[in-house]
């Protein structure tokens, strides 16, 4: 498959850039995680092969949206997927979201319910047990601590910070040309694209929010969480099991739920079998939503 077209939105505060891999069905809107940006998705646009029209926003304070000033939080990621859904002329879409984007995709499903026809959550999307009064900067270290090294670090080239997610425990033995384009269009002036506010301020909302913790409980939708064996350093604790998902009190009969086993939290995107799985679900949802139309 070719590479993505690339347009602009115009939302609040300026325009949001989004990569759109054509096709001849639905479109599907898809969203990354806190520290990445559109192009985590080409391996699952190439298995999708055409079959969808997959559309993914550099969401906003990242990559080539990075511009784009807050607020920033759950609610401006929603407004900013609805506006693309209607440059796109879409009444009702298909959501999916990765890590930080499953919880963009529950928000948005539970503030736009007649926008929103499924909701696929990839580890991500459900809140992790968090005390209310926690510091969000520690909450952050412990949940992405080397990702948010990463936001200060500087580096004298982008072969350098190439180098740097080669050697990455969750990626190094997956690596592939789709993941360095995605490592390389994070890379802007010594580092990486994130604001570093944009980072605090979605995952305040995304780990210490009410509202945002119980978007996913509000879904009218049909939905489905897939969650990874490995966390995001590789190691064996994943940010799901059954224990946890049991703790957040999902209801099986509103939110099936489907363990994805061999893969950590970034090689669910990038390993083939994962890749094919996710894409077998999009395209359940998205043509089930076809056909109720």
């Amino acid at each position: 498959m070719s590479d993505p077209q690339e347009f602009g939105v115009a939302v609040e505060g300026g325009e949001l850039r989004v990569c759109l891999w054509p096709g001849t069905g639905p479109v599907v809107l898809a969203a990354h995680g806190i520290t990445a940006n559109a192009l985590a998705f080409t391996r699952l646009a190439r298995e999708l092969g055409g079959r969808v029209r997959l559309a993914a926003p550099d969401l906003r304070g990242r990559a080539r949206s990075n511009a784009l000033p807050g607020p920033y939080g759950m609610a401006a990621h929603a407004a900013d997927l609805i506006a693309v859904a209607g440059h796109l002329g879409v009444p009702r879409v298909t959501l999916v979201g990765h890590s930080m984007g499953g919880f963009v995709v529950a928000s948005t499903a539970a503030a736009y319910p007649d926008r929103v026809a499924g909701a696929l959550l990839v580890d991500g999307g459900v809140v992790l047990p968090v005390p209310p009064e926690a510091d969000v900067d520690a909450v952050l270290q412990a949940v992405i601590g080397p990702a948010m090294q990463r936001l200060g670090m500087t580096f004298p080239s982008v072969e350098a910070y190439v180098g740097f997610f080669r050697a990455h425990p969750a990626l190094k033995d997956g690596w592939s040309a789709d993941i360095e384009a995605y490592v390389v269009r994070d890379f802007v002036g010594g580092g990486s694209s994130c604001s570093l506010e944009a980072v605090r301020a979605d995952a305040t909302d995304t780990l210490l929010r009410t509202d945002t913790v119980d978007a996913v409980r509000r879904l009218t939708c049909p939905a489905r969480l897939m969650w990874a064996d490995r966390g995001l350093q590789n190691e064996k604790q994943g940010l799901y099991d059954p224990g946890r998902l049991a703790a957040a009190g999902l209801d099986p009969t509103r939110i099936a739920v489907e363990h994805v086993a061999g893969v950590n939290h970034y090689s669910i995107l990038f390993d083939d079998d994962a890749v094919a799985r996710v894409a077998g679900r999009i395209l359940e949802m998205a043509g089930d939503h076809t056909a109720r139309l």
